[in-house]
This record gives structure tokens, C-alpha cells and sequence, in this order.
């Protein structure tokens, strides 16, 4: 299985989806991965998963504001193939 780690600048429509629907109400610190990367930095992430593909995603004001303005229809419903490559990217200074 294919991990990716995704930060909030690179985040499709298709895994914001995901979130708003693996957590309808939020979430809590429990529903936090977190972790320290190649540069020592500590990561906090929340979980989203396809049936080929884990991403974490990273945990910001904007990642919050943008689940929460999020509008998912009835219809809509977790992907289970979705075929996206996204690598970490360091913030431009």
C-alpha cells in the first residue's frame, strides 16, 4: 500500500472528501498521527484511505477551515481508486 503525506497547498477536492466524511463532526487528538520527519520536525496528520493508498494529511488552521466550509452531497461517497501522486514539499521561503 502507498503511503503519501499531503499538506493542506496540495490537497484535492477527491481527499477532502474523504476527510469530511471519515469525520463528519471533526476531529480530536485521538484521530491524530503524529510524527517527527527528515528534518526533525514534529508532524501531526489525520488519516484518509483509498483501497491502493494511505494519505496523511497534514494538520493546519486552513485544513480545519476548509473541512469545515465543505459541502459534500449525499451522494458523494469515499473514492476507492484514486490515482494521485503527491510528494512532501518544503514551504517556499
Amino acid at each position: 500500500m502507498k503511503r503519501v503525506i499531503v499538506d493542506y497547498k496540495k490537497l484535492s477536492e477527491d481527499i477532502l472528501n474523504l476527510l469530511v466524511i471519515k469525520y463528519p463532526n471533526g476531529f480530536d487528538d485521538a484521530d491524530t498521527i503524529t510524527f517527527r520527519n527528515a528534518q526533525n520536525e514534529l508532524v501531526e496528520c489525520i488519516e484518509a484511505r483509498t483501497d491502493d493508498t494511505i494519505y496523511l494529511v497534514k494538520v493546519s488552521k486552513r485544513l480545519v477551515e476548509a473541512m469545515d466550509d465543505h459541502e459534500v452531497d449525499e451522494d458523494d461517497e469515499p473514492m476507492d481508486d484514486v490515482d494521485m501522486d503527491f510528494d512532501e514539499e518544503e514551504p517556499e521561503d
